[in-house]
């Protein structure tokens, strides 16, 4: 079955496959992959089935709810949900369950999406590797021994699957765009404030939400979606008006190219796949492709504090810290040796920051490099092994340098698939454009997808296919571990 939003779109609007088969056949690739990859946390089988012939009995009268009529989503579990628990990877929260919905949850709901289940994060989202004390770590389906990438862990990993059609997910430092760059799926994290999020956030000034699909251009539908204004996020930018399916011949477009930042060393695999991509997309693609090395100080002192105190502050008031998992515990403690003083010195620092990354996109449109510049690692660190990070905190941003300058900022910037290392792993490419060219970047990744990975499927997927499981015909075998409530102990 081919799990593209769009092909899907189509054939439920043609009444060629109803939604409850559709959600039959994620539910039974659920049940065989989940126990291996650990994507969902909590799935919610009869609710979905119920709403899926809810939509076919509408679809046979001849309406459709919007343009996700009966598609199942992932929704990281991050997001509120109105009745459902939100758990944020933390027995902290093992059962809370929030009375409203997050805006971007309830506008998939609007279009005709069916959430099909919660997926796995990092606790309170704290971490770029797919490590969790709370759910265990989630693997990546192209190598289950090694991480997904977080903190959209879950949503990365349930797609690269196809255990579901998309998901959504939040970015805070790179947590969309790393386990889609390690998944091998698409991810944009939009513009600072283009798809609104709620409720607040400690770090609202680096926070984004948003989809993560197989493919630019199933993300192109779901950001139509998504954008435009809510009236509970300050930050929310009005819609821009444009269509992002829209397909625009592109004009020569003036491409930085830079093969690292800050003088960080990528590894050689990643490199030689980042340097062929853009090599296929300079002749694939009307580029003036130039490249550039950039002067800029690594901001990591910047968004540490940003994040670690502003993090810090909001659970630190927690009489009990001893329901944290360590990382994130240790992350409240360190909060304490930061002041008001040091805050706002950040707050100054990341605005001048901000300001060198909008003056480069003067002489250029696009900016590439590499998202990540190392392969997926093992599933139970923080970071690869022999790493060291110039933080003492966040030992995760040590390898992911390439990713939190563009939150600090505010710059959109998508992960493309760009192929396969010679151990099989996928490579991210990253598009940054100037702020607000949501658009631009959407219509540049649509285009260079056709050059690049061609919807690869991990090995995992294609022989559970080939072998007749996790279809709707023919679901795997009763798997202990399935619990379609996700409370965890």
């Amino acid at each position: 079955m081919d799990f593209s939003v769009l092909a899907l779109r189509s054939a439920i609007a043609s009444s060629s496959l109803t939604s409850e088969a559709l959600v039959r056949e994620c539910l039974a690739r659920i049940r065989r992959l989940n126990p291996v990859v650990n994507a969902f946390s909590q799935v919610f089988e009869e609710e979905a089935l119920e709403e899926a012939r809810a939509c076919d009995r509408e679809a046979a009268q001849g309406h459709l709810r919007g343009p996700l009529h009966g598609i199942p989503m992932g929704v990281k579990d991050l997001f509120f949900v109105a009745d459902r628990l939100c758990q944020r990877g933390s027995a902290a929260y093992k059962r809370f369950a929030p009375k409203a919905t997050a805006p971007i949850v309830q506008r998939m709901i609007d279009a005709g999406s069916i959430m099909i289940g919660k997926t796995t994060t990092t606790e309170m989202g704290w971490s770029g590797s797919g490590h969790s004390e709370f759910y265990g770590p989630t693997r990546n389906p192209w190598n289950p021994e090694l991480t997904s990438g977080g903190s959209s862990s879950g949503s990365g990993a349930a797609l690269a699957a196809r255990m579901v059609p998309f998901t959504l997910g939040s970015d805070g430092g790179g947590s969309v765009r790393i386990p889609a760059a390690f998944c091998g799926v698409f991810a944009m994290k939009g513009s600072l404030g283009r798809v609104p999020t709620w409720p607040w956030s400690a770090t609202e000034m680096l926070s984004h939400a948003g989809p993560m699909s197989v493919s630019a251009k199933d993300s192109a539908l779901l950001f139509n979606i998504a954008k435009g204004p809510d009236p509970r996020d300050h930050q929310a930018l009005p819609d821009d008006g444009t269509d992002y399916t829209d397909p625009r011949p592109i004009r020569t477009l003036r491409v930085g190219f830079a093969p690292s930042l800050f003088g960080f060393a990528v590894v050689p695999e990643v490199d030689r796949v980042i340097r062929e991509a853009v090599a296929t997309l300079s002749g694939a693609l009307d580029l003036d492709i130039r490249p550039v090395l950039l002067d800029w100080q690594d901001p990591i002192r910047i968004f540490e504090t940003l994040w670690v105190a502003g993090r810090g502050v909001a659970y630190g008031a927690e009489a009990d810290l001893s329901a944290f998992g360590s990382g994130f515990r240790g992350l409240v403690e360190a909060s304490a040796r930061y002041d008001l003083a040091d805050y706002l010195s950040a707050a100054k620092a990341r605005a001048d920051f901000a300001g060198s990354v909008h003056a480069l996109f003067e002489d250029i449109d696009l900016l590439l490099l590499p998202t990540v510049p190392v392969e997926p690692f093992a599933a139970d660190r923080e970071a690869p092994e022999g790493f060291s990070s110039p933080s003492e905190v966040l030992a995760w941003t040590g390898w992911t340098p390439f990713t939190y300058p563009f939150n600090l900022s505010g710059n959109p910037a998508a992960s493309l698939p760009a192929g396969l290392t010679v151990n099989g792993l996928p490579v991210g490419l990253q598009v940054v454009g100037r702020r607000h060219a949501d658009a631009l970047v959407m219509a540049f990744c649509q285009q260079a997808e056709d050059h690049l990975f061609h919807n690869k499927i991990p090995p995992l997927v294609v022989a559970g296919d080939k072998a007749g499981r996790g279809t709707a015909s023919n679901p795997t075998a009763e798997i202990s571990s399935w619990n379609s409530t996700g409370e965890h102990s």
